[in-house]
């Protein structure tokens, strides 16, 4: 049996580290005027990765159980439907 992987660290590719630390510098060029490195802009990305992604994460969980529990309280209404008559 094929093991789980440990889903607790969220892990980001290159390219998706590279992408938000443009992001991360155009926001401050673009909402405080100011130039930012590249070591601070790693260090907000740890930040966030750190600190702010769990939180975002557990929320998505979340809306993402309660989604799913509607949409299977709609299975079982709708499962009823489909029986016929035994007259």
């Amino acid at each position: 049996m094929k093991k789980r992987e440990d889903l607790r660290q969220i892990k980001l590719s290159d390219i998706q580290r590279e992408k938000l630390q443009d992001e991360i510098k155009a926001f401050y060029l673009d909402e405080r005027g100011e130039e930012i490195g590249i070591i601070a802009q790693m260090q907000v990305l740890e930040l966030f990765e750190q600190k702010m992604a769990p939180i975002i994460y557990n929320k998505a969980l979340d809306d993402a159980k309660l989604w799913f529990g509607r949409m299977m309280d709609n299975l079982e209404s709708d499962y009823y439907t489909l029986y016929k008559n035994e007259e």
